[in-house]
């Protein structure tokens, strides 16, 4: 057990999660401005991106890059630095660290090593586009981006089709056409959902209505910007559900029975690593017989 009190003097330096805006740079709130002036490095997902962010606000402190691609060569790099005394901001490019962006395994990291680490509040494009999009806003359940691959969507979509909490995805606009269809295609045409697009910018638009009214906008329309997707909850669950049945096989056997309905298994192992909350290599050393641990 570790009781953390963030604002007592420390020994150590300490790790500021900093949201940054998603679209507006009026939402940037003067507590993150003060911190990112204040602390000693800024731990960017994109340094160049960033730096326009810190131009603009007039902030000299130096960057280090740090994004899904040198996370593991980089966390012992940062947490060496707070060892030593250092305060570092973790950035990522838009809304909360963590959140369907880098920061996971630093905070992780962080807390092992006795860091203190200091969230700060913020902009955050789900939860924007939620109380705005006229769905019952509690319960949600957040999900983020779907897999790329149809077959990896489909699994997916049929372990949250009878979730009754109004849930939460993010999609690019180069492949939000094809997640509509598949959302028909599991889900059903009726259900009802909302679409977010450049939240807190000039263009921003919501477009609501059924599954079907929906797609056919995207068909008809040329798709800009990023998308924040509310999809209605179901009303009226069925008790044998997917999500149901599965909750009672072990990893294994989740697996198997994904890879028996036709999908690869790299594809079934990601599908039960986020369906059960757990890291891809947990799910592929349980299965492989590579982890002495429990399930």
């Amino acid at each position: 057990m570790h009781t953390q009190s963030s604002f007592a003097k420390q020994v150590t330096g300490s790790l500021y999660l900093v949201p940054t805006p998603i679209g507006n740079l009026e939402d940037m709130t003067f507590r993150a401005l003060n911190i990112l002036k204040e602390v000693d490095l800024i731990a960017a997902e994109d340094t160049r991106h960033t730096q326009q962010l810190l131009n603009h606000f007039e902030i000299q402190t130096k960057q280090i890059s740090f994004h899904e691609h040198n996370t593991q060569m980089r966390i012992p790099e940062l947490i060496d630095k707070m060892i030593a005394g250092e305060n570092i901001a973790q950035v990522s490019d838009a809304g909360m660290p963590s959140i369907s962006d880098p920061g996971a395994e630093l905070v992780e990291a962080a807390i092992a090593a006795g860091l203190a680490v200091i969230p700060l509040p913020g902009a955050n494009a789900g939860l924007t586009a939620l109380i705005a999009s006229g769905l019952v806003p509690q319960p949600f359940y957040f999900y983020g981006f779907l897999g790329r691959k149809a077959t990896e969507q489909k699994v997916t979509l049929a372990g949250l089709a009878n979730r009754e909490e109004t849930m939460i995805f993010y999609e690019s606009p180069y492949r939000l056409k094809k997640t509509l269809a598949t959302m028909i295609a599991v889900i059903g045409a009726e259900r009802q959902v909302v679409l977010a697009r450049e939240l807190t910018k000039r263009y921003e638009e919501f477009i609501r209505g059924s599954l079907a009214e929906v797609s056919q906008w995207a068909q008809e329309n040329e798709i800009r910007g990023e998308f924040v997707m509310i999809l209605a909850g179901n009303e009226n669950p069925e008790l044998d559900t997917k999500i149901n049945e599965t909750d009672d096989l072990s990893i294994v056997d989740y697996v198997n029975q994904l890879i028996n309905q036709g999908n690869k298994p790299n594809d079934a192992i990601k599908v039960v690593a986020k369906n059960r909350g757990l890291k891809k290599q947990q799910v592929y050393n349980i299965y492989h017989e590579l982890d002495d641990g429990e399930e």
